[in-house]
């Protein structure tokens, strides 16, 4: 039986926003990234604030465990080669994580500063001492002396890159295949230019290369012959294979979403031709939800979030929600789309129901059950999905086994197949997908892929 919560029967308030302004056109400021970059006086300032606490929370609560108070003291004595060797030698995609990791509920959260006062700016501070290394073309690392192993690593995403420069640095030949023109993964197409620019993950993509790595874009693994041609020319392969499109809803007029994957990477790559229209509709409350719904918005169109559930089961973070907000994005909550609704190929609106809250289902969560006789329309010009992704359907083709959809590892991210590791998004081991979720799978993919090619039974410190 559903709860006795009732559905919110009206849109969240869309509060005023700056971004209001006729004429808004992209490519201008409100396209760029959101957060300025530190000065040398504001960096000096901030990092002379730390406490270099002992034993600190700071780097527990990091993914990568970056020696974050000794990065920052590096800074406030003005060693920033140094600062970003400390960064990069724990998560060789720190520029990206400086900008995209939620600080808010990692290193930052765990700010003794936080409880009393303002938690230290901690990835504004490693995005300054990074690019200051990157933007110079400084490099830190080189490749290790040659071990005559080669290893393939298939995709170039933030688990692939991870991995491909940890071992490159322990002497392998590494060769990363990458399906798509651009190298990058997740950080080139999937992440707003405000968060983070094209230039940075290429920068990363760039310093992989430094080190001796083969980039080869345009090679697509597509089935289990592929994977054993891979196996006769290496002597490891990593499968840093990501997740799949936006799935299906299954409603009367389908064919009239747009993916939101694909709406954020035009965004990134050809913001110009964005035409989400006057009323756009994002269906979905994750973060790529957010993203998406942002991107409509500075495209000058009136923005509506619409979830099934309520407020307090949003996968979005906190954080993430306000700053949609802030936007003047509106949501409606408890609020499920049946139908887009067309004249011809033009979108005119989007059907709904309201839902109540129910039992938890699988996922720990209410149950959002349909309320009879709520159906409702709202108007829009175009309707986005965001939804989550597909499962890896690959790995049923390459014989791999899965647990919850997901290619089933090893603590060592080892496959059931010989020689095969698989990392990233595409496995679920610990935590939930994200980018220094990816980088540390790499990592350990890595150190694991170099035990065995070593012939070492320690485990290394990663």
């Amino acid at each position: 039986m559903p709860s006795s919560k009732l559905p919110q029967s009206s849109p969240v308030p869309v509060p005023p926003s700056p971004y209001d302004t006729p004429g808004l056109s992209p490519g201008g400021s409100a396209w760029q990234e959101l957060l300025p970059a530190m000065s040398a006086h504001e960096a000096s300032v901030e990092a002379n604030r730390c406490l270099y606490c002992y034993d600190a929370p700071c780097l527990h609560a990091c993914p990568t465990h970056i020696d974050i108070p000794t990065f920052i003291r590096k800074i406030s004595t003005g060693n920033l080669r140094g600062s970003a060797r400390t960064i990069l030698e724990a998560n060789f995609l720190g520029g990206t994580c400086a900008r995209v990791c939620p600080v808010q509920e990692l290193c930052e959260g765990a700010c003794v500063l936080g409880a009393d006062h303002t938690p230290i700016q901690i990835g504004r501070l490693q995005r300054y001492a990074v690019d200051h290394v990157q933007e110079s073309g400084v490099q830190l690392f080189k490749a290790g002396p040659s071990s005559g192993k080669r290893v393939a690593v298939v995709g170039s995403g933030p688990a692939g890159i991870s991995a491909a420069a940890e071992l490159a640095k322990a002497g392998h030949a590494v060769t990363l295949l990458e399906k798509r023109e651009l190298a990058g993964g997740l950080s080139s197409y999937g992440i707003i230019s405000l968060r983070e620019p094209l230039e940075v993950a290429q920068r990363e993509v760039e310093a992989v290369k430094a080190l001796g790595v083969e980039m080869q874009t345009g090679r697509e693994l597509s089935g289990a012959a592929d994977l054993d041609l891979l196996l006769a020319e290496h002597d490891a392969v990593l499968l840093a294979l990501g997740l799949g499109a936006v799935p299906a809803m299954g409603i009367p007029g389908e064919e009239h979403l747009i993916d939101g994957l694909a709406f954020i990477e035009l965004a990134k790559l050809e913001p110009q031709r964005l035409e989400p229209g006057r009323k756009a509709i994002i269906i979905g409350a994750g973060n790529t939800a957010i993203d998406a719904a942002t991107m409509a918005r500075r495209a000058g169109a009136e923005v509506q979030i619409v979830y099934r559930r309520s407020e307090a089961e949003m996968t979005a973070y906190r954080h993430e929600y306000e700053f949609a907000l802030h936007e003047g994005i509106g949501f409606t909550f408890l609020t499920q789309p049946v139908e887009v609704l067309s004249e011809g190929s033009v979108v005119t609106g989007l059907k709904c129901v309201r839902m109540a809250l129910g039992e938890p289902d699988s996922s720990g969560r209410p149950r959002p059950q349909p309320m009879a006789g709520s159906e409702f329309i709202i108007a829009c010009d175009s309707v986005i999905k965001a939804i989550g992704q597909e499962k890896p359907a690959l790995a049923t083709v390459l014989g791999l086994d899965l647990e919850g959809g997901y290619i089933k590892v090893n603590d060592d991210l080892q496959t059931n197949l010989p020689r095969v590791w698989a990392g990233g998004d595409s496995v679920r081991v610990r935590g939930s997908a994200s980018t220094v979720m990816a980088v540390q799978d790499g990592k350990i993919a890595a150190a694991s892929i170099i035990r065995a090619l070593e012939d070492v039974p320690a485990a290394m410190n990663v």
